[in-house]
């Protein structure tokens, strides 16, 4: 990020994105979602691979144990020998069945206690995504594009930099090219490159994404009703704004 982060803003950053993601319930901290074949732990969803696994997601639990380590958080044992290899759940009915096994209690405790180094971890990671994204623009846009971003990132922190981390959490980066309806995706690329001719503030920001997700609801086939989800897509959006600018019209 371009705007240097305190240690009360990545405690807050953690609170966000646990309420969006989990709505600040500590069981979602461990999960394994139905009619998925892995794992998604702590306030981002990381995704935890057995060994051999071959998904289209990418596995980030483990990067997040080494962060961890390299922060200097104790792990342990069994943690430890399984971030080494793999996740150590066969199939979601041991995962689940394991739920309120000592094990899984403290995997739990210590993923409520880390919520701000996973906030911390997240930032770094969007980091990395970002120069992928301004990289994927055509030459004579990436330059805007690093710009709206970068002006972004420094906005009423920690806002700007809640905005662009959450969005690409919640819709991806818009990078993957089979992530689309109708050729048309909606990323945090797609939301950047609507305000490459606008004045950059998180109002704009708010109003693209809210455009790009309708458009993405417009294209999904009728059988997917993803307008079921239009209400509560709108009001996560309305949480990039501080409090006395909510309005998106």
């Amino acid at each position: 990020m371009s705007a240097e982060l305190s240690p009360s803003h990545y405690t807050w950053l953690g609170e966000q994105i646990f309420r969006n993601e989990c709505n600040s319930q500590t069981s979602c901290l461990t999960s394994w979602n139905a009619g998925e074949d892995f794992p998604s732990l702590g306030i981002g969803h990381f995704i935890w691979y057995q060994k051999g696994q071959e998904e289209i997601f990418e596995e980030t639990f483990p990067a997040l144990l080494t962060f961890f380590g390299d922060k200097g958080i104790v792990l342990p044992e069994w943690l430890k020998a399984s971030a080494a290899g793999e996740n150590p759940w066969r199939d979601r009915d041991s995962f689940n069945q394991a739920q309120q096994s000592g094990r899984m209690k403290k995997l739990r405790d210590l993923l409520l206690l880390t919520a701000p180094l996973q906030a911390e971890f997240i930032v770094h990671r969007f980091n990395i995504t970002r120069d992928r994204i301004v990289s994927s623009f055509e030459s004579a846009e990436q330059a805007r594009a690093r710009q709206v971003i970068d002006q972004l990132a420094t906005m009423q922190p920690p806002y700007g930099q809640y905005a662009l981390i959450d969005y690409l959490h919640f819709k991806g980066s818009g990078l993957n090219p089979a992530e689309n309806y109708q050729g048309t995706g909606w990323g945090l690329k797609q939301v950047i490159k609507a305000m490459l001719g606008q004045q950059v503030s998180l109002e704009t920001f708010a109003r693209a994404a809210t455009a790009v997700l309708d458009q993405r609801i417009e294209n999904a086939p009728p059988a997917r009703d993803e307008s079921r989800w239009q209400a509560g897509w709108h009001n996560r959006i309305k949480t990039y704004l501080p409090p006395e600018a909510v309005s998106v019209n």
